[in-house]
């Protein structure tokens, strides 16, 4: 009997475990706050149940209540983010030279990895004298069919990984320049493996410049990607030149700093 009890309680845990796993999930892009009622049709639990599971990720700092009736992510969640970063050793190498290159040429800059089939911004800097500020933020997925900060990522793969990659999303037409043709994108990834780093133009916004080069690992996988994201029609021409050669300099900077750390 004792040995029954022990199991069903271990499976009420994992059982609230899971539900409050489903709580986190809720949130996106498009919905920083969610509501008891949200969380209640959500789980199909009754409105009293999802406000206790509520109340508990809040008591653990996961969320924290608005005060108009709405919770939203908790600090917490911030403090695991910034662990995780750290955790893969990226940020510690890259920010250094992240900063020099937006200070250099007033852009954002980015460091992206992928992630399982999703392309995830680690990390963003940006200069005092910013000509425009992107919203690009910690964290953020990427889509995979459109920009120089995730095609950087998958230019290197096999072509059988890449399609299995396109096929495993929905492929999102932002622009008029974005691709969603599997074909089309396997195309477009080795004209950048040929050329040794991405430039896309209007693909995710289409005021938007991409410029991105690949940090390697020893064995020749692609470890991440350093990209500059420019508002097109504030740079010049001969500007543009000068920020790709500096983005594919600093990639390899980072590549031979990463092979010592043995990232």
């Amino acid at each position: 009997m004792a040995v029954m009890a022990q199991t069903s309680g271990y499976r009420e845990r994992n059982s609230t475990a899971d539900r409050a796993l489903n709580v986190l999930q809720m949130f996106s892009d498009d919905r920083p706050e969610i509501s008891a009622v949200e969380v209640a049709e959500n789980l199909a639990v009754a409105r009293s149940t999802a406000y206790r599971y509520l109340q508990t990720l809040v008591q653990s700092q996961f969320l924290d209540e608005t005060g108009r009736g709405s919770f939203r992510l908790g600090m917490r969640i911030l403090e695991l983010a910034r662990i995780a970063r750290q955790g893969y050793g990226l940020s510690e190498l890259c920010i250094p030279a992240m900063r020099e290159l937006a200070d250099r040429f007033h852009q954002t800059v980015l460091l992206t990895k992928q992630m399982g089939n999703a392309v995830i911004c680690l990390e963003r800097e940006e200069s005092r004298e910013q000509y425009v500020r992107l919203s690009y933020e910690r964290g953020t997925v990427l889509s995979l069919n459109a920009g120089a900060s995730a095609l950087i990522l998958e230019a290197w793969l096999p072509e059988n990984q890449v399609r299995e990659l396109l096929g495993s999303v929905s492929l999102r037409k932002f622009t008029r320049n974005t691709l969603t043709d599997p074909d089309a994108i396997i195309g477009r990834l080795a004209q950048i493996r040929k050329d040794g780093y991405a430039i896309t133009s209007g693909e995710v916004d289409p005021t938007a410049l991409g410029i991105a080069a690949p940090i390697f690992r020893p064995d020749g996988e692609v470890l991440a990607g350093i990209s500059a994201v420019l508002i097109q029609s504030l740079v010049p021409p001969g500007l543009v030149d000068e920020i790709v050669e500096a983005v594919i300099a600093t990639a390899r900077a980072l590549t031979d700093k990463a092979a010592l750390l043995e990232l």
